[in-house]
């Protein structure tokens, strides 16, 4: 671990819904703790965020989770400040000497699959650079919001590898085939202006207005039924595995079976009252 200590590895913030009800659940900011490293990637932080993700999925008033990096720490007398960074990748020193059923069984059981696999939203918060697996970890969250000054890529190549954390795929089903291959390939950077204009990011702001528009997001997004959102989460997941026709039925179904539950009576009585629902989630 190289002297970092477990809880300060991840950090977390519990941030409630309407301060004004507990009950409306929260919504919670993990915070990977290396600044030092550019918030590298190694087995600590990976055992911390596959952890993170089972406690989001076990604790009922958590409703929306949040992933962010830690900003560079002030800089000693005479020393350049660090830059800032999400995720700068994965910590390279961990693969020396790694051979491939060793490597083959770390990656099987990976953080970027353990958030993936969180069936509450996600949101990555990015502000500086989104490399390899950082890259990885904003795409396994379900959106991502930057700043103008995040950097994204996947600079594998250059170390004679490919993404290993989902990335080949993941980055094809969000920007498409072409452009996919172009970023692996050449492992070149892209800036947040770039990385917005193609899809691999939902918005772009200032690092001043950063914490505030994610925030606002996920209150927003946590806001409603929380049975619902994990059902839309589980229906638009459909598209990326089935063809078209296939996964308009799957919708047919899964929609058709909400009108059975109570918070659709709520929704629709608190519409036509015009009043705001109070779910139960469920």
């Amino acid at each position: 671990m190289g002297g970092e200590l477990a809880q300060d590895i991840l950090l977390e913030e519990l941030i409630l819904i309407d301060e004004d009800d507990e009950n409306k659940g929260k919504v919670v900011i993990f915070t990977i703790n290396r600044p030092d490293k550019l918030n590298a990637l190694n087995n600590s932080v990976v055992e911390a965020i596959k952890g993170a993700s089972s406690r989001v999925m076990s604790d009922d008033s958590i409703r929306v989770a949040i992933f962010a990096g830690a900003p560079p720490n002030k800089p000693l007398e005479g020393k350049r400040s660090k830059p800032n960074s999400f995720v700068a990748g994965a910590d390279i020193s961990e693969f020396k000497g790694k051979k491939s059923e060793e490597i083959f069984e770390i990656f099987s059981d990976n953080c970027w699959e353990a958030v993936w696999k969180i069936e509450k939203p996600t949101i990555a918060m990015i502000d500086g650079f989104a490399l390899g697996g950082g890259c990885e970890l904003a795409m396994s969250c379900d959106i991502r919001m930057a700043t103008d000054r995040s950097m994204f890529g996947q600079p594998e190549i250059n170390l004679g590898l490919i993404p290993g954390g989902g990335g080949t795929q993941r980055l094809t089903h969000l920007v498409g085939y072409g452009k996919s291959l172009e970023l692996i390939l050449s492992g070149n950077f892209i800036d947040a202006e770039e990385a917005f204009s193609f899809g691999l990011i939902n918005h772009i702001c200032s690092p001043d207005e950063l914490r505030n528009k994610t925030i606002e997001l996920a209150k927003t997004i946590g806001s409603k039924s929380s049975h619902t959102l994990k059902i839309a989460k589980s229906a638009v997941r459909i598209a990326l595995n089935s063809p078209i026709d296939e996964g308009i039925q799957k919708e047919l179904r899964v929609f058709s079976d909400l009108f059975d539950t109570e918070d659709k009576e709520i929704g629709v009585n608190a519409f036509l009252e015009k009043k705001t629902p109070h779910w139960k989630g469920c």
